[in-house]
């Protein structure tokens, strides 16, 4: 299976899940998402909040380089990333529509993926302020791999609040797998 079948394949469930996720915590009252969770983000819509710097920032990271047809015009509409602690909305409501974009701009992304895209390297300097250089296969990777860390905490304070959040498994959540 090549790495851009793979990376379209992870923005299905990446994009699924944040829905299946989001739409879960809009329903939630206000109490609820502003709660103290006693974990790595003080609550709920702070977890969204850091889900949304990593993609912001790591986008940001490629499309200036131009691969898979990203450039920094699609970031226009978005906010700037700058610590992983930022807040950029307060409120989930004004958060939901943002995270639809993103994740609709991460499909597009996938989509025009090359498997020589995969193989090209970029440097860019970390927030702490280190120039590393990574292959876009790696950094596309931590993308997926950021999300999934994070949604995992999350789940974890939605189960300790009493919430449901339903099935999380790739196979049930992109059933068309990667080869359509």
């Amino acid at each position: 299976m090549s790495l851009s079948n793979t990376f379209r394949m992870m923005s299905l469930y990446n994009e699924r899940m944040n829905k299946q996720l989001m739409d879960l915590c809009l329903a939630l009252p206000v109490d609820t998402l502003e709660r103290e969770t006693n974990s790595f983000f003080p609550n709920i819509i702070s977890y969204w909040n850091h889900i949304l710097f990593g993609d912001l920032i790591l986008l940001g990271r490629i499309a200036s380089n131009e691969i898979g047809q990203l450039t920094f015009k699609d970031f226009d509409k978005f906010p700037s990333p700058k610590f992983p602690q930022d807040i950029y909305y307060n409120q989930l409501t004004e958060l939901a529509p943002l995270r639809q974009q993103i994740d609709e701009l991460i499909n597009t992304y996938c989509v025009n993926l090359t498997e020589e895209d995969c193989d090209k390297f970029i440097t860019y300097s970390t927030t702490e302020g280190d120039l590393i250089s990574k292959s876009v296969a790696d950094v596309t990777q931590h993308l997926f791999n950021h999300q999934t860390h994070h949604r995992g905490q999350l789940t974890c304070v939605l189960s300790q609040f009493g919430v449901d959040y339903g099935c999380m498994d790739l196979p049930v959540i992109v059933s068309e797998g990667s080869r359509r």
